[in-house]
């Protein structure tokens, strides 16, 4: 029988209205297992209003009631990892240990939200003039929301509202309609926490609700995570309406592996950060660039470990990868592999014959990796969000990072090298928002900040962390000169304030 998904709105589940529903499949088997509504303007709408009478108390309650729920909440959701994770494999297609990473990577950014009494205390400066104080405070901006992808239905969510709601703000969730169940779990788990209604809301929807939240006078702020030319659209179309708008796009990250690397390291590194969760992140390793003469035995390392990578449905524990998320978008990555030899690449492993016994209908794809791929290629060019490696080759250090460098994206990127030196260059030099030295996937923790360069990122702010405070909130600057009691009035005075 096929499950439902509903609303979530003001602390209780409100059944869709508008007549539209959306299938979500099950990645393994490829049937449809769940309807999910689509809300339509109207629909977003009373989850607004929802969220801005909820506003009008949680804006203004006190620090020790929002940390004493976030506790309560962060308990709960440690109890539930299993449950959130099993709805992620069965929605998502990854395996449950790669789901429960997600979850747990998602429960760093509720901790530090749990910790914000100290992320929102203020500055105050004294007799900066006689008698005079100046302080400096951040506050809530309102209602915000978040549109937040399929490749992370649990963690990217975690990474917004957690720390929206700690600053006093009331929060919207749009997540994707293609793996919808998790964002209603991490919601119904919030209001047990003692999260008052209206606080948190879900809303499923396709571009009707996007484009009714972007358009909201009563939205005041969006963050999003998705592929690049969705991620500028968003960030286009909100700011025109006056919001603030952290929007986070696709990547092209790459590895440079020079020739003293540990060859052996920077194939697992490869192996793990190519082909974790199908490929499906916008931190996966997609392009490695050898350097000198190390690409022939780094391009066998890394071959022998994906022919041994074992691909299965995630509800089985000896699956290492699970399918991808729908057949449109398996076909479409095979059709990179495909088009690969004719556009000059060497196609090392070809993945795109894969099956699974019992499983025939899934969405199945295996791993491919292409050697000597050129940089006008379309597999080089485009995110294919899959799992797909792209082997350079560079006969200098300079070469590779001018390589990286030309690409329009500025996500990711790492370096494997013994050489000190070295790595701090190009950590330097290199222009991405995050990289990593000898760490392939340098997504950083909670209490720092994730976010890239370039066409990786539309906005002033990356996501989580400091900036994700200070996105959720906004400055204020409070002056004030209280009289001594012993003196008399000053009197009146038209000229310019005097400070000294």
């Amino acid at each position: 029988m096929t499950k439902t998904v509903n609303h979530w709105i003001g602390g209780k589940t409100v059944e869709g209205a508008s007549g539209n529903w959306g299938p979500v499949t099950d990645p393994a088997t490829g049937a449809v297992t769940t309807r999910v509504a689509l809300a339509s303007a109207a629909e977003v709408d009373a989850a607004v209003s929802a969220a801005r009478e909820a506003y009008t108390t949680w804006g203004t309650s006190s620090l020790a009631q929002r940390t004493a729920i976030l506790f309560r909440y962060r308990a709960l959701l440690d109890a539930h990892r299993d449950d959130i994770a099993a709805l992620i494999t069965a929605e998502h297609g990854k395996v449950h240990s790669d789901a429960l990473g997600e979850v747990a990577r998602g429960l760093e950014i509720v901790e530090l939200a749990c910790g914000i009494t100290t992320q929102l205390k203020g500055e105050l400066s004294t007799q900066v003039s006689q008698r005079v104080d100046v302080a400096a405070i951040r506050q809530p901006l309102g209602v915000v929301a978040g549109i937040t992808p399929f490749n992370f239905p649990a963690m990217v969510p975690m990474w917004m509202f957690p720390l929206a709601v700690a600053c006093g703000n009331t929060f919207v969730l749009k997540p994707s309609e293609k793996d919808p169940s998790a964002a209603n779990l991490l919601a119904e788990l919030a209001t047990q926490a003692g999260l008052p209604d209206g606080v948190l809301n879900v809303v499923h929807g396709d571009k009707v609700a996007v484009d009714a939240l972007l358009e909201h006078p009563g939205v005041a702020a969006v963050s999003f995570v998705g592929s690049t030319p969705i991620a500028r659209y968003i960030h286009t179309t909100a700011s025109a309406h006056g919001k603030r708008v952290q929007a986070l796009g696709g990547a092209k990250n790459h590895m440079l592996v020079l020739p003293d690397a540990d060859l052996d390291a920077a194939a697992d590194a490869a192996v793990s950060a190519a082909y974790g969760s199908a490929g499906e992140r916008c931190m996966a390793i997609s392009a490695v660039v050898a350097v000198g003469s190390v690409g022939d035995e780094l391009v066998q390392k890394i071959r022998e470990r994906a022919e041994k990578i074992v691909i299965g449905p995630g509800t089985d524990p000896v699956s290492e990868m699970g399918p991808l998320i729908t057949k449109a978008h398996r076909d479409k990555v095979a059709s990179y592999v495909t088009g690969a030899a004719a556009q000059g690449a060497e196609v090392v492993l070809d993945g795109t014959g894969h099956t699974v016994d019992g499983f025939e209908d899934g969405h199945w794809i295996g791993l491919s990796l292409l050697d000597k791929v050129s940089t006008d290629s379309d597999a080089y060019r485009d995110e294919i969000f899959g799992p797909v490696l792209c082997v350079l080759r560079a006969e200098t250090y300079e070469e590779g990072v001018a390589l990286i460098n030309a690409s329009p994206y500025g996500n990711g990127t790492a370096i494997f090298t013994r050489d000190g030196g070295a790595a701090r260059r190009f950590q330097l030099e290199i222009e991405a928002g995050m990289v990593g030295v000898n760490v392939p996937i340098p997504v950083p923790v909670g209490y720092h900040s994730f976010g890239g360069w370039k066409d990786s990122l539309f906005g002033d702010h990356h996501i989580y962390g400091n900036d994700g405070v200070h996105f959720y909130t906004r400055g204020k600057v409070v002056t004030t000169r209280w009289p001594d009691p012993a003196d008399a009035p000053a009197g009146v005075d038209l000229g310019f304030p005097r400070n000294h």
